[in-house]
């Protein structure tokens, strides 16, 4: 205090200065837990961010990894009901060869020489023709055989006659198909060997 008042400054004015400074310094104390509890506060939100970040890649990769397992699934799906459409396509195509046989069957009996007959023939070829285009439209295709090489996988063999050379189809017994170019009933043959 005395140099206070070698300085000339009246005491009253030395405790006002002191009340001022101990005010900045509770202002300065107040400002610094201010800043330190925001910092706090923004590092409290950044590992909450972060964590939050964390969690939303891992709900992304589940996402990503459940939309690979459905589109596997419908695929898969996809796949299983084409085959059964197709195991069963394949089964009535087979269940009808017997009938168009049959058709094949009564136009080599019907007798040329009548009117009647060639009424009937034209009625049993007519029916005949709109059975092939429906099996047709389900895949069925005719194995030609005559005159072609035996193949033993689209051909059986039912009667050889003997003799030198490479076997050959001499004549049709059953006729043979392939549906959507798989052999569905092998054509049943009589090979012959050319000299």
């Amino acid at each position: 205090m005395s140099e206070r008042r070698e300085a000339g400054i009246p005491p009253n004015t030395e405790r006002e200065h002191a009340r001022e400074g101990d005010a900045a310094d509770a202002e300065v104390t107040e400002a610094e837990v201010s800043v330190a509890e925001a910092e706090a506060a923004v590092q409290s939100d950044l590992s909450e961010l972060a964590k939050l970040e964390g969690e939303r890649d891992e709900l992304m990769d589940t996402l990503r990894r459940v939309q690979a397992d459905f589109e596997n699934y419908r695929k898969r799906v996809l796949r299983e009901q084409t085959a059964l459409v197709e195991r069963a396509t394949e089964r009535l195509v087979e269940d009808l060869l017997p009938v168009l046989d049959s058709f094949d069957g009564a136009l080599g009996t019907l007798p040329a020489d009548s009117p009647e007959a060639d009424q009937v023939r034209n009625g049993v070829v007519g029916i005949r023709t709109q059975l092939v285009a429906v099996l047709e439209k389900a895949g069925l295709e005719r194995i030609d055989a005559e005159g072609n090489p035996f193949d033993p996988n689209e051909h059986e063999a039912v009667l050889q006659d003997d003799g030198e050379g490479d076997p050959r189809v001499g004549e049709i017994m059953r006729t043979g198909y392939r549906l959507k170019g798989r052999v569905l009933r092998p054509a049943m043959v009589r090979v012959t060997r050319a000299s």
